[in-house]
């Protein structure tokens, strides 16, 4: 038997951008925690020539080999050669392709990166990350009812993240800080058309996460009620009281990541959605 490596080479090819396969195989690598990949993404293979350079990668780095091409002279000199190199190698769309085309009873007509037109979708995520970055962390408190989500959350819980990863799905998101001693902004107790949702984590996840940002910062806080456990705790409970008085939904993000933060959030939207009054 062969000894197992602790790393493998994953090799991506893509006509496009190459988000998609990324998107897969990370998803994929996850799954196995006692190896790592080494990724070698080549993104916009569209000629001969840049499949060349691609394929000397391959052969100088054997390993896994999967790709999204649509040019199906590429895509036999790939799998030709990967085939002789004696390496796995799949398409990641092929399968879904054609699953869509036994249902639906014709042929896909192939289109590099169609998922990436500049079309009306396109614009409205260009809008909501205009609109979120100009509504980050407090600004323009006045303005937050053109925001299909406002975050509401104490320092460090993730609302500036969650808010960009939300407007690019085309979700316009203000988050709103709430610091001990300071009222949350007078529009934030009257709106009527956002999705208000309430972002808190444990303290010592809290307190954490804030001791390494000063860290990295190399800054020293006079004020040790920062990372003060009973003061953070404390910080926390008041969010928690804010959101049950105002019947805005929580959600704890200690062990979430941005995505199933943000996952999270567009459920409660696509329910509240679903409400014929909006509420």
């Amino acid at each position: 038997m062969t000894k197992p490596t602790s790393f493998f080479h994953l090799h991506l090819v893509s006509d496009s951008t190459g988000e998609t396969l990324i998107t897969v195989a990370r998803a994929a690598t996850a799954q196995y925690t006692q190896v790592s990949a080494v990724e070698h993404v080549y993104p916009a293979v569209r000629t001969a020539k840049q499949l060349d350079h691609v394929l000397a990668e391959i052969e100088q780095e054997p390993g896994v080999v999967l790709y999204t091409l649509l040019d199906e002279a590429l895509i036999e000199r790939l799998e030709t050669t990967c085939r002789d190199l004696g390496l796995p190698c799949l398409s990641i769309l092929g399968p879904v392709l054609r699953l869509f085309e036994s249902h639906l009873g014709h042929e896909s007509t192939p289109k590099v990166g169609a998922q990436h037109v500049l079309n009306a979708e396109y614009f409205k995520r260009i809008d909501a990350l205009n609109y979120t970055m100009m509504h980050d962390d407090g600004q323009l408190a006045d303005d937050l009812e053109r925001a299909d989500v406002v975050l509401v959350g104490v320092s460090r819980t993730s609302k500036t993240p969650t808010s960009i990863y939300l407007a690019n799905r085309g979700v316009k998101t203000a988050n709103i800080p709430l610091v001990p001693g300071v009222p949350p902004p007078p529009a934030l107790e009257t709106l009527q058309k956002p999705l208000v949702v309430g972002l808190f984590a444990s303290p010592e996840r809290i307190v954490a996460i804030r001791q390494n940002r000063l860290l990295g910062l190399k800054a020293h806080n006079e004020d040790d009620q920062y990372i003060d456990r009973e003061a953070v705790t404390e910080e926390i409970a008041y969010s928690r009281r804010l959101c049950a008085r105002r019947g805005w939904p929580l959600i704890d993000v200690t062990r979430r990541s941005i995505e199933e933060t943000a996952a999270a959030v567009l459920a409660l939207l696509a329910e509240r959605r679903r409400q014929p009054e909006g509420r």
